[in-house]
């Protein structure tokens, strides 16, 4: 049982009133430059994680050696390696560019809540990594459209100071914009804390490069970010699904199909089909292009996806929606068709990690009813989950170069709502449509 303190403050934050944020923001900040900083061959670069299933972590990697062997050594003391694993590598040509060896190696079983030590290819300095925990509670920061300008520097600091155990990212990391040699410099600025706690991504729009005869648009992103696609049944690394804790997390791809006739729509019923809500009673789903936007910019891009996918997503009580792509904050109450539904996602639009194109900072007027916050400013969130029904949700502000607290509320769940009982059969409706 909560104390009552604290169904005073749950009390007091569902009753929060819609508002526009008046905060009058600094001016832009300029695009990072990197040193050229000659390392030997061997010697592992861009080292960043991510979850690789059960009790398992990816460790990826980039030498400019191509014989530089996919070997990670690893324990739970400095210098003492009791494992090691080995993995497989990768490579790719864009244009006049060739990339380094990429290395993805999978290393486990491993134990929840350890700080475990490693290094890469045998070689370059030793670094640590800890596992998330395998119950409540747990936290994920999160940040989309995150760049690399002196904004994104900003932004990381703050994330470094978040005590996470996952970091959640909707979409658009390194605008590289086909400047390939970007994906470098974003490996870099990424890995003092890439390389310490799992980062787990989906595609956006700046993702994508395509250029004539080249198949895949995605390459760069699907060499250098390779995500548990596999462990979660899906055949594309535009989307796919994990477990933390006890919360259940959904990746979809903004810039996959996403009809009901396509391989992302029959893949996520299936998923939805094997959630347990009282092994998993946290359910979270991220994707790039916002639903639910009362920014000028880019209104009305999600549509058709919305149209198609939020149906399944309300029939499944889908606790909160993560989005990007707007430069901008905004957090709506429980929602489902353009109005207020106790049932609905919580849907929060948080690209505002520093890209290099600004913030979006116009707004819709008048304020939409399902609008509870909106500011256009640079953050990151955060999101703690206490236990199976409670949750805090901060976004810290940016622009003071200080970590400020702009927008905070307490969340329940879906789970003992009564909503899973009410949404079951309709739920059970869609998943068996042809």
């Amino acid at each position: 049982m909560m104390d009552s303190k604290l169904v005073l403050v749950v009390v007091l934050a569902l009753l929060v009133v819609s508002a526009s944020s008046k905060y009058v923001r600094p001016p832009p900040r300029k695009t990072l430059h990197f040193p050229w900083d000659p390392k030997p061959s061997s010697y592992p670069q861009q080292v960043h994680i991510s979850l690789a299933g059960a009790k398992h972590i990816r460790i990826t990697w980039v030498t400019s050696d191509r014989y530089s062997p996919s070997i990670v050594e690893y324990g739970t003391s400095s210098k003492n390696y009791t494992s090691t694993a080995r993995g497989e590598n990768t490579s790719y040509k864009y244009l006049l560019y060739r990339s380094g060896t990429i290395h993805h190696t999978v290393i486990g079983p491993l134990h929840d809540d350890t700080l475990y030590f490693y290094r890469c290819g045998r070689e370059g300095p030793e670094f640590q990594l800890k596992t998330p925990p395998s119950q409540f509670p747990v936290t994920f920061s999160v940040a989309g459209d995150l760049g690399q300008t002196e904004w994104t520097k900003t932004t990381l600091a703050h994330i470094d100071q978040c005590k996470y155990d996952v970091h959640l990212l909707p979409g658009d990391l390194s605008y590289a914009d086909y400047i390939q040699h970007r994906w470098d410099t974003f490996g870099e600025l990424l890995q003092p804390l890439a390389s310490r706690r799992p980062w787990m991504v989906t595609q956006g729009n700046h993702e994508m490069e395509n250029i004539p005869f080249l198949k895949d648009g995605f390459l760069p992103y699907n060499s250098r970010w390779k995500m548990p696609y596999s462990e979660s049944n899906s055949t594309s690394n535009l989307y796919y699904s994990f477990d933390v804790a006890g919360v259940h997390v959904i990746m979809l791809g903004s810039y996959a199909d996403y009809d009901k006739y396509s391989d992302q729509y029959r893949w996520l019923k299936a998923d939805l089909s094997k959630v347990n809500r009282r092994r998993t009673p946290w359910l979270l789903v991220l994707f790039h292009m916002p639903w639910y936007n009362s920014n000028e910019a880019h209104q009305g891009e999600g549509d058709e996806m919305m149209e198609t996918m939020e149906p399944l997503l309300h029939a499944a009580c889908v606790d909160i929606v993560f989005a990007g792509h707007v430069h901008a904050y905004e957090r709506s109450k429980r929602v489902f068709n353009g109005r207020s539904d106790r049932c609905g996602a919580v849907h929060i639009t948080i690209g505002d990690g520093g890209n290099k194109e600004g913030l979006a900072h116009e707004y819709k007027e008048p304020q939409p009813g399902w609008s509870v916050f909106r500011e256009a400013s640079f953050g990151h969130g955060e999101f703690k989950i206490m236990n199976s029904t409670h949750a805090l949700w901060r976004w810290h502000r940016n622009d003071d170069d200080q970590r400020v607290t702009s927008d905070q509320v307490w969340i329940i769940s879906l789970f003992g709502s009564g909503c899973l009982l009410k949404k079951n059969g309709e739920l059970r409706k869609i998943l068996v449509e042809p």
